[in-house]
């Protein structure tokens, strides 16, 4: 796209300039619209997988039995077909989450559902080393990021450190639960690894970590009180403001699991 661009603070250039590309996505269960937003229009079908158990919607993914994306006239639709049981669950819910980028908790009718219970989780014995490593290794991974600057990584790391696979939107949110859908796709093991990144930690990070059955999340940026809380409650490792060669570990369970020594 062309933009206008001004170096000198006397002149504005035309040049030609890379936009991440944001559009609507509706998430329909057995053709029930139940939730749209803001995403980037790429593996939508991580996005829908991972934001439908990051959810609770689906408890695993053998309960979503298909998936199809189709092009709509006004944005992108991903039909899901659920189990009949699941169905039922989720009407009873009562939510329609339509909202701006990567709305945590929009669309949700009472305080009570704001804040959920959080399912405890098993920390992984993580190593300030490994979040070093995997912190240096990030930018790396962000194609989007790199030629756009407006897009959030979710990266799923070894625990040595090693990034193994990442997903970008422009949604922080949409970029974990991504993440989510394709490790739970692929099967993946989550207690041999964690998860960093390139945002804040909010409250809706950490359950949906948890809610996935990750142990460890490790944020760019800070984490909110809330959000510490929660981590204490579920049991999961949770680190911030990870920048090269310091980072701040706000809760580390206090077992043998959750503790490594480096060297």
């Amino acid at each position: 796209m062309e933009v206008r661009h001004d170096a000198s603070g006397w002149h504005a250039n035309a040049q030609e300039d890379m936009l991440a590309l944001e559009v609507p996505v509706a998430l329909v269960y057995n053709g029930i619209s139940h939730a749209v937003m803001m995403a980037s229009p790429t593996d939508l079908e991580d996005l829908a997988l991972g934001f439908s158990l990051s959810e609770g919607i689906l408890a695993h993914p053998h309960e979503c039995y298909d998936m199809e994306l189709r092009e709509e006239e006004h944005g992108l639709a991903v039909q899901l077909t659920i189990s009949t049981q699941r169905l039922v669950e989720l009407k009873q819910r009562r939510r329609n989450l339509t909202g701006r980028t990567g709305c945590g908790l929009c669309g949700t009718e009472s305080l009570e559902q704001a804040i959920s219970p959080i399912p405890h989780v098993i920390a992984p014995a993580l190593s300030d080393a490994a979040i070093q490593h995997a912190l240096g290794e990030l930018l790396a991974h962000q194609p989007l990021q790199a030629v756009t600057g407006a897009s959030h990584g979710a990266a799923w790391c070894d625990l040595n450190g090693r990034i193994q696979r990442l997903r970008e939107d422009v949604g922080r949110h949409n970029a974990l639960d991504k993440l989510i859908g394709s490790l739970a796709g692929d099967g993946v093991l989550l207690d041999e690894g964690f998860v960093l990144v390139s945002s804040r930690a909010s409250y809706e990070m950490v359950h949906k970590c948890a809610s996935a059955g990750i142990g460890a999340l490790v944020a760019v940026s800070a984490a909110t009180a809330l959000a510490v809380e929660q981590a204490r409650e579920a049991g999961l490792l949770l680190a911030g403001f990870a920048r090269p060669g310091r980072h701040l570990i706000y809760h580390r369970p206090l077992t043998t699991a959750a503790y490594a020594q480096d060297g």
